[in-house]
């Protein structure tokens, strides 16, 4: 039997898309998400940070907001680095966090905007990414 039939039989392999370097160190430096993100609007890691501080502070609507914008920028990201739509999304690997929490943002607001379907596919999305994930946002 050979290996590439193997990995088919196991499913495709996990998507690990690239470190955004430049977007951790000035995040690091302490420079606010809101002032990167115009610098760097392909991050879903500033998109996601936008939308949990919009959750903090009550702003329900713009949190929806923002982490759609992270989550489309992440379908993105994934797309271009050989995802085709299924497949592990892993946690453990840090530069995948971003979209994680701008899909578990996006499900957290859809539910308290009171969509029907959504939150319920975004959870199945979520853990069908990675099941620690969810456990992993939420202990934060």
């Amino acid at each position: 039997m050979s290996d590439e039939f193997r990995r088919n039989l196991m499913g495709p392999e996990p998507t690990l898309l690239p470190a955004e370097t430049e977007v951790y160190e000035q995040l690091d430096a302490g420079q606010e998400a809101l002032d990167l993100v115009a610098k760097h609007p392909t991050s879903s890691l500033l998109w996601a940070v936008l939308a949990e501080e919009a959750w903090a502070e009550g702003r329900t609507i713009d949190s929806y907001a923002y982490s759609r914008v992270g989550y489309h920028r992440g379908l993105d990201s994934l797309r271009r680095n050989g995802w085709r739509g299924v497949g592990p999304i892993p946690w453990e690997h840090g530069p995948n966090r971003g979209f994680l929490r701008a899909l578990y943002s996006l499900g957290r607001a859809s539910a308290a905007i009171g969509e029907a379907e959504e939150p319920e596919r975004i959870e199945k999305f979520l853990n069908d990414s990675d099941p620690s994930a969810k456990a992993a946002i939420e202990a934060k």
